[in-house]
């Protein structure tokens, strides 16, 4: 899921009619006192983080005059929380509240349906009241097709002995935020607290809403990044990761940093896994040896060689890891040469200059163990394969070992060359990058192993050449899969004519950036 700030929350319920506080979001202290003199004092000030619980942390202050909302912005901005640097707060009217009450919708799996949950205390976290004010507390399960319209919500407030004008306010607010909820594609919604104010008006103090993944592509006015559940703003490498993963719908990739560059100078090792409860028993196995992860990657579902390919390239952008560490499930269902090939395309390009474990368990495994058998003479560093019946454990001690006879090397990242392609190249399109054939080279090669590797029959032999076998509209759109086996063929057994440019945007300007900083 995608968190969204809480600015951002209220401004869709605004849209969908529902009252928030008169309020402005700012990025100075000059700025808070600005807002506290168009809005009015008192104000609020609340940092703009994706946390629960700001209050107790410090992070909800009042100011009784627009001076104080300039000193106590200067000592809010800037704030380290968890994994967040304060860089916005909201200014908000402060208002005279009479009672607080809880709002919320979230998906529910098991019935596969919205619920809403209503609760007639606020203020706390749903949980506590649950267990503190269990009758204070009901849900609906609302379907789909029939929505959540006013008299529901009339039906379900009775319950908790709502009247009058409250009940009409109250319903007519539920009705809205399920409208919102649907409008944004929300996983969650949630008010808290919804205030009565002393005036009988209803206003949402405080709302957190979070988008599903799937659906962020619909909403680019929400300005998310990255559609993740992170509890913290994404880093710069994780942006870069993301922007693979946005356009190429054919696996899962997911990066996480889990340490800051530079890395400290600790046992930390880049991990690669491949699927979820696989990738967690690989992580124990190396932890268990006194490892720590820079990241954790996955790449599952059958992802193409390329994805693999750009997988092992940005987590070789993280300078100061000492190993590089490949495992996941020992079933995997994806075909284990696709990761092979992704691998050792990217180690020979890298330079790699630290030892490899690679654990490709699975579909085709033998021949994933061939594929970095016949490159490892190409590869600087040690590499070691191994499939489903070598376990974790087993895998994470052979890295060990290896880093030990290494004598630890620290892995120093390479800057990213621009690819000049060859006078006169044959090249075409795939869809997310393009081959290049040098046909002068080609003119001196008696195997054109490239053709009988290329299993899809994307590439043929035309004039002692090889030419596509497939429209060019045909390989943009992906039918050729980018396997990279001509590249690999080429490189073992022919004339090294063939290049497979896969660009990775910002990458090369993010490693610059990290040269510059040594």
């Amino acid at each position: 899921m995608a968190r969204l700030y809480e600015y951002q929350s209220k401004e869709i319920l605004r849209k969908s009619g529902i009252k928030i506080p008169e309020g402005m979001v700012v990025i100075s202290p000059e700025e808070a006192k600005e807002a506290a003199k168009k809005i009015g004092c008192p104000v609020v000030l609340k940092i703009q983080v994706w946390a629960k619980g700001r209050a107790e942390i410090g992070g909800v202050k009042f100011a009784e005059t627009p001076e104080e909302a300039k000193r106590t912005a200067s000592e809010l901005l800037g704030m380290e929380v968890k994994n967040f640097r304060v860089e916005k707060l909201l200014v908000e009217k402060k208002l005279d509240v009479e009672r607080e009450l809880f709002a919320g919708i979230i998906i529910d799996d098991y019935a596969k349906k919205p619920m809403l949950i209503f609760s007639s205390i606020g203020g706390m976290g749903i949980e506590e009241i649950a267990k503190e004010h269990p009758e204070a507390i009901v849900t609906h399960r609302i379907d789909v097709l029939e929505g959540f319209p006013e008299y529901k919500a009339r039906e379900l407030l009775g319950k908790l002995k709502f009247k009058g004008r409250t009940l009409v306010k109250l319903s007519g607010t539920l009705s809205k935020l399920y409208k919102a909820f649907r409008k944004s594609d929300a996983r969650v919604a949630e008010i808290n607290p919804l205030a009565i104010t002393k005036e009988g008006d209803l206003f949402a103090l405080d709302c957190h809403i979070t988008i599903d993944d799937y659906a962020v592509y619909r909403h680019p006015e929400f300005g998310i990044e990255i559609a993740r559940e992170f509890d913290r703003p994404p880093t710069e490498l994780e942006k870069i990761a993301y922007k693979v993963e946005e356009k190429d719908y054919r696996g899962t990739f997911y990066f996480f940093q889990m340490v800051k560059s530079p890395i400290p100078k600790e046992k930390y090792i880049g991990f690669h896994g491949a699927g979820g409860g696989g990738s967690m028993m690989s992580m124990d196995a190396v932890l268990s040896r006194g490892f720590k992860t820079a990241n954790f990657t996955d790449t599952s579902g059958n992802p193409p060689a390329s994805k693999v390919y750009r997988a092992a390239k940005i987590i070789l952008s993280q300078p100061g890891i000492i190993g590089y560490f490949a495992s996941g499930s020992g079933v995997a269902s994806q075909e284990q040469f696709n990761s092979a090939r992704g691998l050792v395309k990217a180690f020979m390009e890298e330079k790699l200059d630290i030892p490899a474990v690679l654990r490709l368990g699975g579909n085709y495994e033998e021949k994933a163990i061939e594929i970095l058998e016949a490159f490892s003479k190409f590869i600087p560093a040690k590499i070691e394969g191994y499939g489903r019946d070598d376990p974790p454990e087993f895998c994470a001690e052979r890295l060990a070992n290896l880093i030990k006879e290494g004598k630890t090397k620290v892995h120093k990242v390479r800057k990213i060359q621009d690819y000049t392609p060859p006078k006169g190249e044959y090249s075409f399109k795939t869809l997310t990058g393009k081959v290049s054939i040098d046909h002068r080279a080609c003119a001196n090669c008696t195997t054109q192993a490239c053709v009988p590797a290329c299993t899809y029959e994307v590439l043929k032999i035309r004039d002692g050449k090889p030419v596509l076998a497939i429209s060019e509209e045909d390989a943009g759109k992906g039918k050729c899969t980018e396997c990279l086996a001509c590249e690999l063929a080429c490189f073992l057994h022919g004339e090294k004519a063939i290049h497979i440019y896969l660009p990775i945007p910002g990458l090369k300007e993010y490693r610059e950036k990290l040269a510059r900083e040594e």
